[in-house]
């Protein structure tokens, strides 16, 4: 009975459905945010998808039904979490794009499970498996083969970007942990509607000191990079993520995300004109086998 209900549970097709909508949103919105970082500064960029997030995601959550209102002992680990998962990541991924190439960016960003299933070594108790160093191993080679030999010899002027990247990424390796460490009562739309509240105001602040242009100049690009920013990104990915967290461990939500940096460094070929090379289609194979290997059938034993 146990091996049936493993096999079964390992056979789950919402993992994979979960994984490749996540994927699709977060990775299209590289070429998205990089296409309003155009004309509209950082500040302002996030004042307004964290607002936005927060309406939408709390009134759909009320649509639906969902209790707005979170337990007492679940603010800590909300707050510490969106603190890392939402202000950090999505200042700093920001910031990283306004100071280096997309398809780089998001290759450092996604550097993240390294650091993820490190520390939930000590912190979850977790231990990784022989498929899952594997997994991992494949995945940082996709990485490096993308980042190239180009970064080590890169002089310290231009390392700024790839330190603020670096920042993005164990932030959201920490907020991850945070998520998985407590059992939530909370709706995932709840819990990302109220991590949006708290980091909304911040922003909404430093944007007062920004220059922006008037809404007639936006280009239609613009408007278009704003709506899937919103709606698939900040919305849906960010609720779906949490989803995630809840159903597999660390480890595999972790290395699940390396496909993420293959559809944005794809999306920037396609929508931002970036060459298409031979590094780009070896790292594909790469974190694609890295994928591949966390998230594989065990066979079930007699």
């Amino acid at each position: 009975m146990t091996a049936i209900a493993a096999t079964g549970a390992g056979r789950d097709p919402a993992k994979y459905l979960l994984i490749a909508t996540i994927s699709l949103f977060w990775g299209l919105n590289w070429p998205a945010v990089k296409t309003i970082l155009t004309q509209m500064p950082i500040f302002s960029l996030r004042a307004i998808g964290f607002t936005a997030g927060a309406v939408l995601l709390l009134g759909a959550a009320r649509l639906a039904g969902h209790r707005l209102r979170v337990e007492r002992a679940e603010w800590p680990a909300l707050a510490a979490a969106g603190l890392c998962n939402v202000l950090v990541f999505n200042l700093c991924t920001a910031l990283g794009q306004s100071l280096m190439a997309t398809s780089q960016a998001a290759i450092i960003a996604f550097t993240m499970p390294v650091w993820a299933t490190l520390l939930a070594i000590p912190l979850l108790g977790e231990r990784p498996g022989a498929r899952q160093i594997v997994g991992l191993a494949c995945g940082l080679g996709g990485l490096m083969v993308l980042l190239g030999p180009e970064a080590l010899s890169a002089p310290p002027s231009q390392l700024a970007g790839p330190a603020v990247m670096l920042v993005s990424a164990l932030a959201w390796a920490l907020g991850t942990i945070v998520m998985k460490r407590r059992v939530w009562r909370s709706n995932p739309m709840v819990i990302t509607g109220w991590q949006y509240v708290l980091c909304a105001p911040p922003m909404i602040l430093l944007a007062m000191t920004e220059s922006r242009p008037a809404l007639a100049e936006i280009h239609p690009a613009v408007w278009a990079g704003f709506a899937w920013h919103i709606v698939c990104s900040i919305c849906a990915a960010q609720a779906l993520w949490y989803v995630t967290v809840r159903r597999l461990t660390v480890g595999e939500a972790a290395v699940s995300t390396l496909l993420i940096p293959v559809v944005g460094v794809g999306g920037a070929v396609l929508l931002l004109g970036e060459p298409m090379t031979l590094r780009l289609a070896a790292a594909l194979v790469l974190i694609l086998a890295a994928v591949a290997c966390v998230l594989a059938v065990r066979p079930a034993r007699r």
